[in-house]
């Protein structure tokens, strides 16, 4: 399986480095696809013209197959501004508490339309399209096939795998409890879709060929070397989604502090938190999470996102790590900071060894 995914997306390696909003680069895009496995731009934030823009990037970089990922989210939000008043003036003594000369404000829309980021990435035409928080419509969908894009759905649960199989989706990304970032739970709430990456991959691999639409499942969600890269393949999976393992490499634009944070992360401080963005996501119990306003838990994404964006952007700025959002997977400290072709070949290094390990 591993073999024939690979060979139809054009790339070497069952590798994907995920589609991190936020924290992903066209210059580590391009390095991870022209090492010979499948990069991935996190778009779930940008601007369709943005889109647009980085996309015409990764290619000039280097024409390989890669991705972009986006968010399944309304067009529209409502916001309970009496609400969001509160969260701002909590947010805000939080700021002067710690020092820091920045301040929240309400933006003139809470996030980019979903519907115009879809037509650039229609436009774009990238490889493969991955997709987390919901599934696509069938128009969408038609869409997709009809520029023969590759479409990846995100899901939590075995139900949430269904739903993505049931819509078209060619390939399903399980994550794991153990997955760093914003959960994609669409079914459930995420607290109900905590499960282990090494329990749901055989779950979902059993259901879909029990149902008569056997896909490829990627595994997604701790998994740090080659070696859980082939442990995931023994349960099934076709290839392995590695988020956290990149974020240490020079062409990941995630902040200084955050990268020198991550060697250092104890697993049992990595936990689930709402307090930045208003929906559930894995990362490092740090300052913030300690210190969050009671008033910003309450909110929603993406209009708490919004809020709180202006703050990580000072905190980054300083070099205040204990107030960001430091999104990480549960296996963070084994991070190996490199530049990002050296440790796609590193990866598969070790995949290769522990298979010639296991046929001995």
């Amino acid at each position: 399986m591993s073999a024939s995914f690979a060979s139809r997306l054009g790339i070497e390696h069952p590798l994907i480095q995920a589609p991190m909003a936020g924290s992903t680069s066209p210059a580590l895009v391009a390095a991870v696809s022209n090492a010979g496995a499948l990069g991935s731009l996190g778009a779930g934030y940008l601007e369709p013209q943005a889109i647009l823009d980085q996309a015409a990037e990764i290619r000039a970089l280097g024409d390989r197959p890669h991705a972009i990922g986006l968010f399944v989210l309304p067009d529209e939000f409502e916001a309970d501004m009496a609400a969001v008043t509160r969260a701002r003036e909590q947010l805000d003594a939080l700021m002067i508490r710690e020092g820091l000369d920045v301040r929240t404000s309400v933006p003139a829309r809470w996030a980019p339309r979903f519907s115009d980021q879809f037509a650039a990435l229609c436009e774009a035409r990238p490889a493969v399209a991955s997709f987390a928080f919901g599934v696509v419509g069938p128009a969408q969908m038609r869409e997709l096939r009809q520029r023969d894009i590759y479409v990846i759905g995100t899901a939590t649960t075995v139900a949430e795998a269904r739903a993505w199989v049931e819509a078209g989706a060619n390939a399903v990304s399980m994550q794991g409890a153990e997955a760093g970032g914003h959960r994609g739970s669409f079914l459930h709430d995420a607290e109900d879709a905590m499960i282990g990456l090494f329990a749901l991959l055989p779950l979902t691999v059993r259901a879909l060929a029990a149902s008569g639409r056997e896909v490829p499942v990627i595994a997604a969600g701790g998994i740090m070397d080659g070696r859980g890269m082939l442990a995931a393949e023994a349960l099934g999976a076709a290839a392995s989604q590695l988020g956290t393992a990149f974020l240490t490499c020079p062409e990941c634009p995630a902040a200084t502090a955050w990268k020198q944070d991550l060697p250092g992360v104890e697993e049992h401080r990595v936990t689930t938190i709402r307090g930045f963005s208003g929906r559930a996501a894995r990362g490092l119990r740090n300052r913030f999470v300690e210190a969050m306003p009671a008033a910003a838990q309450g909110l929603p994404y993406p209009i708490l996102n919004a809020l709180t964006a202006p703050l990580r952007r000072a905190a980054a700025a300083a070099g205040r790590g204990d107030l960001l959002s430091e999104w990480c997977g549960q296996a963070a400290a084994l991070v190996r900071p490199q530049p990002a072709a050296e440790l796609v070949a590193r990866l598969m290094h070790e995949y290769r060894l522990a298979r010639r390990s296991l046929a001995h």
